[in-house]
């Protein structure tokens, strides 16, 4: 029987379905891999805001994950919204047993620091939350405004790069989604190594795309893609997801990950 590897990813569970756990599944499972969920949050939230947020106790974190780290091969990690200090310290801990048996295992990190709207999704400082991933984390996946946070205020992208990888994550990709113009410019840095993909600006908004993009990216890297082809293949059909969007209620529209025809360029 053909066996698919697995993504552990550490999110929270939205139940409007757009963002969340329940991207993650679609985006990882669309991409060829499959996700194994443990649930960090708990939240009350619609398409477009977030009215509630209730972390998941650390201990509950980490006995979710204990019996999927014991039986299955874990081939990536994919980390959305921790919740709190606690919740990061014990996904940190998961990270470096797992690490003892598979030392280059790739980690993504989407930093979820607020909803679009802009409504807070973390019990306590979101940026200081997070500080115990940072050097566990291969590749880091800000918006504009996280790179910012994340960097302590800095505005110029390649400083806030540069400041995330000084603090060890491996490889740090922008996104401009939150930019203007016509184009949005998504950008890779590492070192010795980078690149910048530009693409067509869609009308509207979108609920979970940074979810998307995250865990697509974290399934290419568990199918053993180089981060470069993981980067383009992920964008790629992060792209096309939100080009086939629906509306599920007014403001913000779902990306297809389900129903989008997508075929890897690898």
């Amino acid at each position: 029987m053909k066996q698919r590897p697995c993504v552990l990813v550490f999110a929270g569970s939205d139940p409007g379905g757009g963002a969340g756990i329940q991207a993650d599944n679609q985006a990882i499972a669309a991409l060829g891999a499959h996700p194994l969920t443990v649930v960090t949050v708990l939240t009350a939230q619609d398409n477009d805001r977030v009215f509630a947020v209730h972390p998941v106790e650390a201990e509950l974190v980490r006995e979710q994950a204990l019996p999927l780290m014991a039986k299955m091969e874990i081939a990536a990690v994919k980390i959305g919204i921790v919740g709190n200090r606690a919740n990061a310290e014990a996904i940190a801990g998961i990270i470096v047993e797992l690490r003892r048996r598979q030392p280059d295992l790739p980690v993504v990190l989407d930093p979820v620091l607020a909803s679009g709207h802009g409504d807070a999704l973390a019990a306590e400082e979101a940026v200081q939350a997070l500080a115990p991933l940072l050097a566990l984390t291969t590749v880091v996946t800000p918006n504009l405004p996280e790179a910012v946070a994340l960097s302590h205020g800095e505005p110029d992208v390649e400083r806030q790069a540069g400041i995330l990888l000084q603090q060890g994550c491996g490889h740090v990709l922008i996104k401009g989604g939150h930019g203007e113009g016509v184009q949005v410019a998504n950008r890779w840095f590492a070192a010795g190594d980078g690149h910048t993909w530009t693409w067509p600006r869609l009308p509207g908004s979108f609920h979970g795309s940074g979810c998307t993009l995250a865990s697509a990216l974290a399934a290419q890297l568990a199918r053993g893609h180089g981060m470069r082809v993981a980067l383009d293949t992920a964008q790629a059909y992060c792209q096309r997801a939100l080009e086939n969007a629906y509306a599920i209620a007014e403001g913000q529209s779902i990306p297809d990950r389900v129903g989008t025809k997508f075929k890897e360029n690898v």
